[in-house]
C-alpha cells in the first residue's frame, strides 16, 4: 500500500506559497504536470461577519439557479462548536428559493430520527426558513463516476462504491450550496465540504453505512469511499454546485460530537470556489500556515487520521484542480 504523504513532506519537497502549490507525488500527478494547468479561483476574507459571507457569495454563486439546497451541518443540540447562527440567517434570504437540506445520522443521536432531526434543528436555530430533511421517505441511487486508470491502480485494494444511496429528495434540487463549518473529525481527520456532501447527503440508514463499512473502520478506505460519494454529488450537479468554508470555532472534533471539545486553533476567515479540491486544500494551507504551536491540535488530529489522503485521492478522481489562486475579497 501506497504510504500516506503527510503535510510536513510536501513542506521539504517543494515550495508551499499559497495559492501556488501542487500536490507532489499523488497519483495521477505526472501528466498532470506535464501539462500547463490553470489555477482555480479561491476567494478569501478574514472577515467572519454577514457582510464578509456576502462578500464571497456574490463571488461564487453563478451557477446556482432554480430551486437551491443549502447543505449544512446542523450539528448535535445545543452543539458547543457550531457556527453562529446569524452568518446564514443574514445570507439565507439572498438565496432566491433556497431551502436549507440535511440527511439524517447513523450513529445514536436525537438525529437519527427525521422527528428528532427536526427538533434538533429548530433546537439550533435554523427553522427560520425552509427545511428538509432529504432522506425523511428514503434514498435515491446516484452512480460514483469510474475512477480513472491511475487511481484505480494507486487505490486501496478492497470494495469502492459503484453508486451511493442519498436523500430522496436531492435530485429534485436544481443547485447545490454548500456551506460548510471547516474542523477536525474523528474518523477524516478533517472536516472540509468534501466530507460535507460526502456524509451529509448519504441517506442515514443506507448511504453513510456504505460509506462508513461494518465495524466503522478508519483508514484509506473509507477516506476513499467518502471521496467517491462526494464525486457522485458534484457529478449529479455539475456546473450547479458552489463551496464556502467557514474556518471558525475550529475544533478537533466535528459538530456531530456533542461534546466536542474547545477549540485552539484561531478562527482564520472564510474561503469560497466553485471547486471542491481547490477550496479543501486552500483551507488545509491556511491552517498549516498558522505557528505551529497554534496548529498543533488540529494538524495533529488530521494527520494521526491520514486525513491527507482526502486531497490526494479528489486530486486522482479528477474532482478538482490542486493548483489555486487565493483572492482576497
Amino acid at each position: 500500500m501506497k504510504k500516506l504523504v503527510k503535510r510536513r513532506t510536501f513542506l521539504k519537497n517543494g515550495a508551499i506559497a499559497l495559492g501556488t502549490v501542487a500536490i507532489a507525488g499523488l497519483p495521477g500527478a505526472g501528466a498532470a504536470a506535464a501539462r500547463p494547468q490553470a489555477k482555480s479561483r479561491v476567494f478569501f476574507t478574514k472577515d467572519l461577519s454577514v457582510d464578509g459571507l456576502l462578500r464571497i457569495y456574490s463571488r461564487i454563486n453563478e451557477g446556482l439557479t432554480g430551486r437551491i439546497g443549502i447543505k449544512l451541518h446542523s450539528g448535535e443540540p445545543h452543539g458547543p462548536n457550531i457556527l453562529p447562527l446569524e452568518l446564514i440567517q443574514g445570507l439565507q434570504p439572498r438565496i432566491p428559493n433556497s431551502t436549507i437540506v440535511e440527511c439524517n445520522v447513523l450513529y445514536p443521536s436525537p438525529r437519527q430520527t427525521t422527528a428528532g432531526h427536526l427538533e434538533t434543528l429548530k433546537t439550533n436555530g435554523f427553522d427560520f426558513c425552509p427545511i428538509d430533511v432529504m432522506d425523511a421517505e428514503g434514498d435515491a441511487l446516484l452512480p460514483v463516476p469510474a475512477a480513472p486508470a491511475a487511481a484505480r491502480a494507486a487505490s486501496t485494494p478492497g470494495a469502492h462504491l459503484t453508486e451511493v444511496a442519498v436523500g430522496k429528495s436531492l435530485p429534485t434540487y436544481d443547485s447545490l450550496f454548500v456551506y460548510t463549518h471547516f474542523k477536525g473529525h474523528t474518523m477524516g481527520g478533517f472536516g472540509g465540504s468534501l466530507k460535507n456532501i460526502a456524509i451529509g447527503c448519504a441517506s442515514g440508514r443506507v448511504g453513510k453505512r456504505q460509506i462508513h463499512g461494518d465495524g466503522w473502520p478508519r483508514g484509506p478506505l473509507f477516506l476513499e469511499r467518502m471521496v467517491e460519494a462526494g464525486n457522485a454529488v458534484t457529478a449529479h450537479f455539475g456546473a450547479h454546485i458552489a463551496y464556502i468554508n467557514v474556518l471558525k470555532n475550529i475544533s478537533v472534533d466535528c459538530d456531530c460530537d456533542a461534546h466536542g471539545v474547545k477549540p485552539t486553533c484561531p478562527d482564520i476567515g472564510i474561503l469560497g470556489s466553485t471547486d471542491i479540491l481547490a477550496i479543501d486544500k486552500a483551507s488545509i494551507d491556511l491552517v498549516y500556515g498558522l505557528p505551529e504551536a497554534r496548529r498543533h491540535d488540529i494538524v495533529e488530529r488530521i494527520e494521526s487520521r491520514g486525513g491527507l489522503h482526502q486531497l490526494e485521492y479528489m486530486k486522482a478522481l479528477r474532482m478538482g484542480n490542486d493548483q489555486y489562486e487565493l483572492i482576497r475579497v
